[in-house]
C-alpha cells in the first residue's frame, strides 16, 4: 500500500503542510499558516501523471486499474469532507427536498389561481351552481396535480444524480486517463491554496454550509479539473450548474451521474421553472452541498475574462437576501492552460461560422483525436474564500437607502436597481480574484511577446530576452508566473514553443539563428490576451499618447499635455469597460498609479510644475535609446482592441438609412454585425485594417454592446423568441449625405467618434487613415449597409422591419431608464 494511502483518511482538524507528488498526496507535520501572507513563497507541485500503459508497463496497469476496482485507500472516496454524496437514494432525496420547498409549493398554488381566475373569466364556472365550490376544488386541485407532476418531470432532468461510489471512481480513473494524456505535464495546484481550501472547507461542513465555486471558464476541461482535484483531495464534489445544451444521449446521463445539473440557457417567462430552478438552489446551499457555476457564462473564446453574467448569482444572492439560507463560501477559481484544446474551434466561430450543436459523434471524435496531443499543463488556483452573507452586508451598509422588500418586490424599479447593483459589485469582484491568482502560462509569454514586436519575426535570443522581461514585468504587476523548477528559461520556453506547435508559431532555418514568427495570428492571441488585464492601465495610457507620438517629429512635437492625456485615456477607458475589468480607485488614482509606475521602469517622462502636478507626458530618453520597445509592447497589446472598436463605428455609418429610404426600418442585428465582420475583411485585405483579429465576432458584439448603453443604436428584443432583436442607428447619429449625390460626408457625432478612436489607431504603412476613411471606406459600408435596407424592405414575415405598438412603447420605457442611469454607466471604469 502506497504512503498517501495509509494517510488517505488522516483527520482534517490539523493544517499540515501538503506535499503533491505525482498520483500520491503526502500530509507532513503542521507549518502552515493560512494567512495571506504566508502564500508568498507558495509550494506548488504536479497533482497528477499519465497513469500506465498496457502497452508499455502491462502489469503496473492492472495495478492501478485493481487499486480503482477495489477502492483502495483515497480511491474508496467514503470519507469525504463535505456533505455525504454517491451512495445509492441521493437522487431521490433531492428531488424530494427540492419539490417539497415551500416556495415551489406557493408557485404551484398561485398558477393554479392564475388559471382558474382566467376560466371564470372565460365562462367555465357558474357560480350559481349548487356544486360550484366542488367543482372549483376540484379543478384546483386537478392544475395542482398537473404542475406538480411536470415539477417532478422537469426536477428529474435537473438535478445531478450522484448515485454510485463505484461509478465515480471509475469515472474518476477513465477522466483522469484522457486528461492527463492530452495534458501530459498534468494538473498543477498551490499546496497551501489547496491546504486552505480544505480547511475552509471542514469549517463549511460542520456549518453546513455550501461552497460556491466560480471558476474562470476557458474550456469544457475547467470543471472537469476542478472535479478530479476535488476527488483527489476528499471535498465534496460540487454539483456543476451546466448549460443544457450539453445534456445530449449518452454523455449527457454520464456526466449527471458524475455531478453535472443541467439548466436552460434561456427560462423565458417561464414561471414554474424559475421557481424550480431557485428551489433547487435553495436545497442545495440550505443542506450544505457544495456547487460550480461560470461567472462568464460561457466559454471565453478571446483569451480573456469575459464580463460577468449573473443568471445563477441572482437566485444565490435571492437565498441569502430572502433569509431562506444563512450563508454561503465563496471561491473564485483560475483555471490556465498551455494550450487550451478548443482554440481551434473558437477561431472558426469568432470569424463568423455559426457554432455547432454538441452531439455525440463531435465528441467521440474530438475525445480520440486529443488523446495523442502534447497540450502541457493545466495550472488551477484557489483565491482565498470569502463570505457571501459578509459580502451582501457590506453592500448593503453602503447604501444610503435599501428599498423595502429586497427580496420579494422584483417588480420594483428601485429593488431592481439595489439587486443589480449588488449582482454587478459581486460579479466584478469575482473576476478581480480570479485574476488575482491567474497564472501567466509560459505559452501566454511568449504568445505575448512574439505579437508584440516589430519585424516579421524574432530570433531565439531576442525572444528568450523578451520573455525574461516580459516575466519581470508579471511579477512586478502583481502577477504569478508558472514555476517550472529550477529550468532554465531557454528550456521553459523550448517547452512553450513545442506546445504551441508549429501551426501557431513557425521557424525559420537555415538563417544565422532560429527566427520565429507568428502563423496563425488570430489563434496566437488568444494566449496573448490572457495577459493583457495585467498591463491594461499602461496599454491604455499608451495608445492615449500615440495620438502625439504617431505624428512624428522632435520629441517635444510628441509630449502630451495632461489634461489632453486625461481626456483620451477616459475616452478609451468608458469604450473599454465592457471589455476589460479596471480597479474600482477611480480614474484619477490609477491614472496617477500608472504614470508614476511608467516613470519608475523609465518609458515615460514626466514635468511637473511646481506645485509638483503632472502636466506634460512624454518618453523617456532610456526609452528612445531602446528603439521605443516597451512602450511599443502596451501600444501592441491594446491596438487589436481600438482596432475593432473603429471597425465596429465605421459599421455603424452603413446603418445611416439609403437615399428614399424610410427611417422606420429595422435590421436584424445579428445580420449588422455579420456586415460589420464582412466590411472588416475586405477591409484587411485591402490593407485599411491591421489586425485581423479586429473581425473578432466577440469583440464586436462587445463594441455594439457598448454603443447600445450610449444610445447611439436602439435594439428592440421582441417578446416572440422566434424574433431575433433587430437595430437602428438613432437620427442624432447618422451620418449626413450629399444633397446631391447622395454619398455619405465624412461628418457628424458619429464620424468624429469614429476619428476620436482613430487617434489612438496604430499607423498603416499602407494607407492614409483620414483620406482613406472619408473616401474609399465610407463607400464600402455605406454599399454594405445598403444591402441591408434592401433586404429588411423585401420582407421577411419572421423578422418583421417595423415596430409594433408594443414594441414601439417598449423602446421609449427602455430609452428613459437608459437615460436615467447614463450619469452612473458614464463612468469611467478605469
Amino acid at each position: 500500500m502506497s504512503a498517501d494511502d495509509k494517510r488517505g483518511n488522516a483527520p482534517t482538524s490539523s493544517a499540515p503542510d501538503l506535499q503533491i507528488l505525482g498520483d500520491e498526496i503526502t500530509l507532513q507535520p503542521s507549518g502552515y499558516d493560512q494567512e495571506e501572507g504566508q502564500l508568498q513563497n507558495e509550494k506548488e507541485e504536479a497533482l497528477m501523471h499519465q497513469f500506465a500503459s498496457f502497452r508499455t508497463n502491462p502489469l503496473q496497469f492492472l495495478r492501478e486499474v485493481s487499486l480503482y476496482v477495489s477502492g483502495s485507500g483515497w480511491r474508496a472516496y467514503d470519507h469525504v469532507v463535505g456533505q455525504p454524496v454517491f451512495y445509492s437514494g441521493f437522487s431521490e432525496n433531492m428531488k424530494s427536498m427540492v419539490l417539497s420547498t415551500p416556495l415551489l409549493q406557493q408557485r404551484i398554488a398561485k398558477l393554479a389561481d392564475d388559471r382558474i381566475a382566467v376560466e371564470e373569466k372565460q365562462g367555465y364556472f357558474d357560480r350559481k351552481d349548487k356544486n360550484y365550490a366542488m367543482k372549483l376544488s376540484q379543478r384546483r386541485s386537478a392544475l395542482e396535480n398537473g404542475l406538480q407532476e411536470v415539477a417532478e418531470k422537469l426536477t428529474d432532468q435537473m438535478i445531478c444524480k450522484m448515485e454510485s461510489n463505484t461509478f465515480i471512481r471509475g469515472a474518476y480513473y477513465l477522466t483522469t486517463q484522457l486528461l492527463t494524456r492530452a495534458y501530459h505535464q498534468g494538473i498543477h495546484v498551490s499546496s497551501e491554496e489547496v491546504l486552505r481550501l480544505r480547511k475552509v472547507a471542514d469549517i463549511a461542513a460542520k456549518k453546513k454550509q455550501s461552497i460556491i465555486f466560480l471558476p474562470s471558464h476557458r474550456s469544457h476541461v475547467d470543471y472537469v479539473s476542478l472535479q478530479l482535484i476535488c476527488y483527489r483531495l476528499g471535498l465534496t464534489l460540487p454539483v456543476v450548474i451546466a448549460g443544457d445544451n450539453l445534456n445530449f444521449p449518452v454523455v449527457g446521463t454520464f456526466l449527471q451521474h458524475a455531478g453535472a445539473g443541467w439548466i436552460r440557457r434561456s427560462f423565458g417567462d417561464d414561471a414554474l421553472y424559475t421557481t424550480l430552478v431557485q428551489s433547487y438552489i435553495d436545497t442545495m446551499m440550505q443542506q450544505g452541498y457544495n456547487f460550480e457555476c461560470f461567472i462568464e457564462g460561457g466559454r471565453s473564446r478571446t483569451g480573456k475574462l469575459l464580463p460577468p453574467k449573473l443568471g445563477i448569482l441572482s437566485f444565490v444572492l435571492d437565498s441569502i437576501l430572502a433569509g431562506r439560507v444563512e450563508d454561503s463560501i465563496i471561491c473564485p477559481v483560475s483555471t490556465q492552460y498551455d494550450k487550451v484544446i478548443e482554440t481551434e474551434g473558437y477561431v472558426t466561430e469568432l470569424l463568423g461560422v455559426p457554432k455547432k450543436k454538441e452531439n455525440l459523434a463531435d465528441f467521440l471524435s474530438g475525445g480520440s483525436s486529443v488523446l495523442s496531443l502534447q497540450l502541457g499543463r493545466v495550472d488551477v488556483r484557489f483565491h482565498k474564500p470569502w463570505s457571501l452573507r459578509a459580502f451582501v452586508d457590506e453592500q448593503l451598509t453602503k447604501m444610503t437607502r435599501v428599498p423595502r422588500g429586497l427580496a420579494t418586490e422584483h417588480h420594483d424599479p428601485e429593488v431592481r436597481a439595489t439587486r443589480e447593483k449588488i449582482l454587478r459589485t459581486l460579479g466584478y469582484k469575482v473576476l478581480g480574484d480570479i485574476n488575482a491568482v491567474s497564472v501567466v502560462m509560459p505559452t501566454a509569454l511568449i504568445g505575448t511577446v512574439i505579437l508584440t514586436l516589430r519585424g516579421r519575426g524574432c530570433g531565439k535570443q531576442e525572444l528568450i530576452r523578451r520573455v525574461e522581461w516580459l516575466t519581470a514585468r508579471v511579477r512586478a504587476k502583481g502577477g504569478r508566473v508558472a514555476h517550472f523548477g529550477n529550468a532554465p528559461l531557454s528550456e521553459i520556453v523550448d517547452r512553450g514553443l513545442d506546445v504551441l506547435g508549429k501551426d501557431l508559431v513557425g521557424v525559420v532555418e537555415g538563417l544565422a539563428e532560429p527566427t520565429y514568427y507568428a502563423v496563425d495570428r488570430f489563434q496566437l492571441s488568444f494566449y496573448r490576451n490572457m495577459t493583457i488585464h495585467l498591463f491594461i492601465y499602461e496599454a491604455l495610457v499608451s495608445a492615449a499618447m500615440y495620438t502625439r507620438v504617431k505624428r512624428g517629429g522632435g520629441p517635444t512635437i510628441q509630449d502630451i499635455e495632461y489634461e489632453e492625456l486625461r481626456a483620451q485615456v477616459l475616452f478609451l477607458s468608458s469604450l473599454f469597460r465592457g471589455e476589460f475589468i479596471f480597479a474600482s480607485d477611480g480614474l484619477d488614482a490609477n491614472l496617477d498609479k500608472t504614470l508614476r509606475g511608467l516613470e519608475a521602469d523609465h518609458v515615460v517622462r514626466l514635468d511637473r510644475d511646481a506645485h509638483r502636478n503632472i502636466v506634460k507626458i512624454g518618453l523617456s530618453d532610456e526609452e528612445r535609446r531602446v528603439g521605443r520597445e516597451n512602450y511599443d509592447f502596451y501600444c501592441f497589446l491594446i491596438w487589436p482592441f481600438i482596432e475593432a472598436s473603429w471597425l465596429a463605428a465605421v459599421s455603424l455609418m452603413g446603418l445611416t438609412p439609403p437615399p428614399g429610404r424610410t427611417e422606420d426600418i429595422w435590421i436584424e442585428l445579428s445580420k449588422a454585425q455579420n456586415s460589420a465582420q464582412l466590411t472588416g475583411k475586405t477591409l484587411y485585405h485591402q490593407g485599411d485594417l491591421s489586425y485581423f483579429e479586429a473581425v473578432n465576432k466577440e469583440t464586436l458584439k462587445n463594441s455594439y454592446t457598448r454603443f447600445e448603453e450610449e444610445q447611439m443604436v436602439h435594439v428592440i428584443k421582441s417578446k416572440d423568441p422566434k424574433i431575433p432583436p433587430r437595430i437602428q442607428l438613432d437620427p442624432s447619429w447618422r451620418c449626413p449625405r450629399d444633397p446631391n449625390t447622395g454619398a455619405l460626408l465624412a461628418e457628424g457625432r458619429l464620424w468624429d467618434f469614429t476619428e476620436k478612436i482613430a487617434s489612438s489607431r496604430r499607423e498603416g504603412k499602407n494607407r492614409r487613415d483620414g483620406a482613406t476613411v472619408s473616401s474609399r471606406v465610407l463607400r464600402l459600408t455605406d454599399e454594405i449597409g445598403a444591402r441591408l435596407f434592401e433586404e429588411a424592405e423585401a420582407g421577411n414575415a419572421k423578422v418583421p422591419s417595423r415596430l409594433s405598438r408594443e414594441e414601439e412603447e417598449t423602446l421609449k420605457r427602455s430609452a428613459r431608464e437608459k437615460k436615467r442611469r447614463r450619469p452612473i454607466e458614464r463612468r469611467s471604469r478605469l
